[in-house]
């Protein structure tokens, strides 16, 4: 049993190894994107990537903590203010996630021009299967926030929704889960598109697709899947945990 200090240490970590995978996997667009991690002391507060900082440069010691007002009470740099009004309603709809991810990544952002779900057509894409929604009031950057209540209200209680216009966003009961949920996704994106622009994709029947989700869109799986993941960014960018 991890204390407090510890808990907070650890998903600080992971969620500093969520932005460095972001920049590998080329997720980041300029200064978009944004994923936090609640407080273990303090669930009314998260953590937060600091505005305008590459994915590739983020460390321990650069996030920033903030409170339910959008104030930074820990750390030195600026927030994301879309990534705040997002997050912030998130965070305060769902009491059981402690992460969420939004980037603007390109098969995440092709897919949600068309404003649909994924669709089962692979064993991967089965993790969202009954589990994700689409958001399809897009109105400009998140800076409104009633818009970002309705982000949460259409999330619902599922793993991710799909930001019609705008990109994915993933949340998890685990810093880990959210990041791997992201990653998953924008591949399940990409594949998609690939197999739509090559014909007529077959979708796996829902019975098949319900219990392959059951298997591979566990939370247990989420984090299992992000372990390999974070010891291969530690050893290859062990600046990280500065």
């Amino acid at each position: 049993m991890r204390t407090v200090e510890e808990e907070r240490l650890y998903r600080k970590q992971r969620l500093a190894a969520t932005m460095r995978l972001f920049a590998v996997r080329g997720f980041d667009e300029g200064a978009g994107g944004h994923v936090t991690a609640r407080d273990p002391g303090d669930p009314d507060r998260f953590w937060i990537n600091p505005f305008g900082v590459h994915f590739g440069h983020v460390r321990v010691s650069d996030l920033l903590l903030v409170d339910g007002r959008g104030e930074i009470v820990e750390g030195d740099g600026r927030i994301n203010p879309a990534g705040f009004v997002i997050h912030s309603h998130v965070h305060a709809a769902r009491p059981d996630v402690v992460a969420v991810a939004h980037a603007h990544s390109t098969y995440g952002r092709a897919w949600a021009a068309l404003g649909r779900k994924l669709d089962p057509i692979t064993q991967d894409a089965c993790a969202f299967y009954e589990d994700h929604e689409v958001f399809d009031e897009f109105g400009g950057v998140v800076l409104d926030s009633d818009e970002g209540k309705r982000i949460a209200v259409r999330l619902g209680t599922g793993k991710a929704v799909i930001l019609r216009n705008h990109g994915l966003l993933t949340v998890g009961g685990t810093v880990q889960e959210a990041a791997w949920w992201f990653t998953t996704m924008d591949s399940s994106c990409h594949v998609q598109l690939l197999a739509e622009a090559a014909g007529n994709p077959v979708r796996i029947e829902p019975e098949v697709a319900r219990h392959t989700a059951s298997t591979i869109g566990t939370p247990g799986m989420g984090r299992l899947n992000f372990r390999p993941l974070y010891a291969d960014l530690v050893r290859r960018q062990p600046d990280l945990l500065d």
